[in-house]
């Protein structure tokens, strides 16, 4: 990937778990290296292709003078969300922050924190069977797009399906969307259980109705086993809920676990249930 590379910028702001810290300032000494694609920019010799790096600069210094932490890993953590949100062209961006009048009472360069940070692709399925599906549906889609760490790229049609598992309820109207996002898995599944709560989502047992469902299917292409989250989400290829919105807006993404893509595992699921086949 090619990148644009800031080194050693000088600030001077205040931050600083000490109180003088924050009303005397100091020098911070900022490097930032930014995951971009230059190549347009390179061959039309045109700035509306890049990023201007002078503006950059600018955004660092003025962020980071015009905003107070205690600690420096506060600092690096919401510089890097702020240009993110800002620079749709970053991918991923790594800032170091160098605060080298540490009040530590020793000789020394400086201290620093390096943090990594980037957009990530990931896929959701919705559901709803209780009261206006419609309705909740749309609101979680609308609820998402106003986050200001996530971009909806695209959504599927809103499908009606028998239910899963517990059969004695409601058809369920499901969906897929996929969307950019700067939170990590578990940051993102806090945000949607937030987002369920807000529509009185209740979690009476397992595949019972419910008002709106958000599960993560996919997040960029990593694979992670806990007991609170399970990535890619499991049972997937069992579940023409999932697989048939999935197939309308991202048919060739590839899962991780069963090397196969979603056009690939929805074939097989209607070979094996062709009583659904009429429905595709």
């Amino acid at each position: 990937m090619d990148k644009i590379i800031i080194r050693d910028l000088e600030v001077f702001a205040n931050h600083g778990v000490n109180e003088e810290e924050n009303t005397l300032g100091q020098k911070f000494i900022i490097s930032a290296e930014f995951d971009v694609d230059l190549q347009r920019a390179g061959k039309e010799d045109n700035i509306t292709k890049t990023i201007n790096y002078g503006e950059l600069c600018r955004d660092i210094k003025h962020f980071s003078e015009n905003h107070t932490y205690r600690l420096i890993e506060a600092l690096a953590e919401n510089l890097s969300c702020f240009l993110l949100r800002k620079y749709t062209r970053i991918k991923q961006l790594e800032i170091e922050v160098k605060k080298p009048w540490a009040p530590i009472h020793m000789s020394l360069d400086y201290v620093s924190v390096v943090v990594t940070r980037g957009w990530h692709l990931a896929f959701l399925g919705l559901g709803s069977n209780l009261g206006d599906s419609r309705m909740f549906l749309e609101d979680a889609v609308a609820m998402l797009e106003a986050d200001k760490n996530c971009e909806v790229l695209k959504v599927s049609d809103w499908i009606w399906t028998r239910p899963y598992g517990y059969v004695e309820q409601n058809d369920f109207l499901n969906g897929c969307l996929s969307l950019r996002t700067i939170y990590n898995p578990h940051e993102l599944l806090k945000m949607l259980h937030k987002i369920e709560n807000s529509m009185k989502r209740e979690r009476e047992f397992k595949w019972g109705p419910r008002t709106l469902d958000m599960d993560i299917l996919f997040y960029d292409d990593i694979i992670l086993n806990k007991k609170e989250l399970i990535i890619p989400h499991p049972d997937m290829k069992n579940r023409d809920f999932v697989l048939k919105p999935m197939n309308q807006i991202a048919p060739y993404i590839m899962h991780p676990v069963y090397q196969k893509t979603i056009k690939e595992m929805l074939q097989e699921y209607l070979a094996a249930h062709p009583e659904t086949s009429e429905n595709e």
